[in-house]
């Protein structure tokens, strides 16, 4: 069974990139011509979420690593809500929308992070994530 990992707290991204994801459907077309549209569910799936970070320490980008291989080692999942909205996403109003409107999904790391060094304790990182909707 699956359970929930905060992001860490108290790192604000410097970028984020999110697309909502797509209603899981599919078209057939008879021999005629006739198109025939399903659509399967009202739940979105598919949601991306880039989070990129500059400049955050050492000790902040071994949290981001942490919490990859504390998600993936029992293949859990991420939330970044929080009181006030500022736990990884950064902008407490995009994180309300993200939250509210991938309700069902759950956030999971799309890859590894990447962390480049670019001075001494000082370190850009990027995070890709994509929401998965699991059987509960």
């Amino acid at each position: 069974m699956t359970q929930a990992q905060a992001f860490p707290t108290g790192i604000k991204p410097s970028s984020r990139s999110y697309s909502p994801g797509t209603y899981p459907s599919t078209d057939f077309e008879s021999l005629d011509g006739t198109k025939t549209h399903l659509r399967f569910g009202n739940k979105r799936v598919n949601a991306t979420l880039q989070l990129g970070f500059s400049g955050i320490s050492d000790a902040d980008a071994a949290s981001i690593l942490a919490n990859y291989e504390n998600v993936n080692s029992d293949w859990d999942y991420v939330t970044f809500n929080s009181s006030n909205g500022t736990v990884g996403i950064g902008n407490y109003t995009l994180a309300n929308y993200v939250q509210e409107n991938t309700s069902g999904l759950k956030w999971r790391y799309a890859g590894p992070p990447t962390v480049t060094s670019v001075f001494k304790n000082k370190n850009n990182v990027s995070c890709s994530f994509v929401a998965c909707l699991d059987a509960p």
